[in-house]
């Protein structure tokens, strides 16, 4: 009788001990969410994680480029998008949860240069961009489909400045890769988030473009259609709590919530 018992308490602990990783499985968020988020939604994250024991698995990409994954099935619980447009995209497509979607945080774009150059710019219509440029070349994020290539685009074609600039261009995947561009000194000047220029130590802001420059600035961020609502619904409460709200503007984003 006591090897029965022994035999079944055994038992009943590996079944305890295999479901262990699907309950840890459910208490995560999988969060697909635009690259210039990375500084601030890590912080974010792990004050998340260290107030209830849950965990956020954030994947870090262009816009463009995580909403494209969504559309081809990834398992995203979350989109947090850097522009209005992707998020549209996917919901005309019925990927994502309309009814959850808030228009969170704002930021601006500006023109950087590695933390030791001597460029000065004054960003006015007509401005000189491509004689501050000389040789080199101006870093952006593709401005076909990455949200800050297609701000950084309207505000120099507002200003009168893109034909001067758009065969010197050095387009990258996404806001991060173009800041690092100028941060290693490969590139003289670069559009970026103001945000990703205060994350990043080797470079320095010459110049603010004019908000009426280019469309509003806008980070929504929303449930997909296929998330486990729960989990996912409880950490887009915690991006619009006091707590979170303290980090992204720590960060330098403006709460538009």
């Amino acid at each position: 009788m006591t090897l029965r018992r022994n035999m079944l308490a055994t038992a009943a602990a590996a079944l305890i001990l295999a479901a262990a990783p699907s309950a840890r499985a459910a208490d995560q968020v999988t969060v697909f969410a635009a690259a210039s988020l990375k500084t601030a939604l890590d912080k974010v994250s792990a004050a998340w994680t260290a107030e209830t024991g849950n965990k956020a698995v954030i994947s870090y990409a262009a816009s463009s480029a995580l909403a494209r994954q969504i559309e081809q099935g990834a398992p995203a619980g979350i989109f947090f998008s850097a522009d209005l447009d992707w998020m549209e995209y996917l919901t005309q497509r019925d990927l994502i949860d309309k009814a959850s979607m808030t228009k969170l945080l704002g930021n601006e774009i500006v023109l950087i240069a590695p933390q030791d150059s001597t460029i000065a710019a004054e960003i006015a219509p007509g401005f000189a961009l491509a004689a501050l440029l000389g040789d080199g070349r101006l870093a952006m994020a593709d401005v076909k489909s990455v949200p800050a290539g297609k701000y950084g685009k309207a505000a120099l074609e507002t200003l009168g400045v893109w034909a001067q600039v758009e065969n010197k261009l050095a387009q990258a995947e996404n806001v991060r890769a173009a800041l690092k561009l100028v941060a290693t000194g490969e590139a003289p000047l670069g559009i970026v988030y103001r945000t990703d220029a205060q994350a990043e130590s080797g470079v320095k802001i010459v110049g603010a473009f004019p908000s009426d420059s280019h469309p509003p600035i806008i980070y929504p961020v929303a449930r997909t259609a296929s998330s486990r609502k729960d989990g996912a619904a409880a950490f887009i409460d915690f991006l619009t709590s006091p707590a979170a709200a303290d980090i992204f503007r720590a960060q330098g984003f403006r709460l538009l919530k």
